[in-house]
């Protein structure tokens, strides 16, 4: 089978992608608070509490036995922080008006439902 359409490749790439994201909420934690909602509080506490929850989904993306709830997982948290990534977007507009950056985080809003579909073809789907 072609390597594209293998889900188990696909399943280690994106399980690493989250591993590695995740990490990075505990090695860059200020980044991620700078980009959370105003209206929720304890911003540090839920930017460790995210990454944790993608680095065992992540992990447990890869992990055969526990893909079908890491998939669901996964789902639910690129869902939850979605207004995260809105905010972050708002932000930048706000104090840059329309450059390339902003313009980037905009079409990044659509490629997080991509990113959701991936997850429910590699985990879910092809099981």
């Amino acid at each position: 089978m072609d390597i594209f359409f293998d889900p188990v490749y696909h399943r280690y790439l994106i399980g690493s992608l989250f591993i590695l994201v995740g990490i990075l909420h505990f090695v860059r934690p200020r980044f991620f608070i700078k980009i959370m909602p105003k209206y929720l509080s304890w911003h540090k506490p839920l930017v460790l509490i995210s990454g944790f929850f993608e680095i065992c989904g992540g992990v447990g993306f890869i992990i055969s036995s526990l893909q079908i709830y890491a998939s669901w997982g996964l789902i639910l948290l690129l869902l939850a922080v979605f207004p995260a990534n809105i905010e972050m977007f708002r932000k930048a507009h706000k104090k840059h008006g329309f450059t390339s950056y902003t313009w980037l985080l905009l079409f990044r809003l659509p490629l997080q439902f991509v990113l959701i579909g991936w997850l429910y073809w590699a985990g879910l789907l092809n099981v």
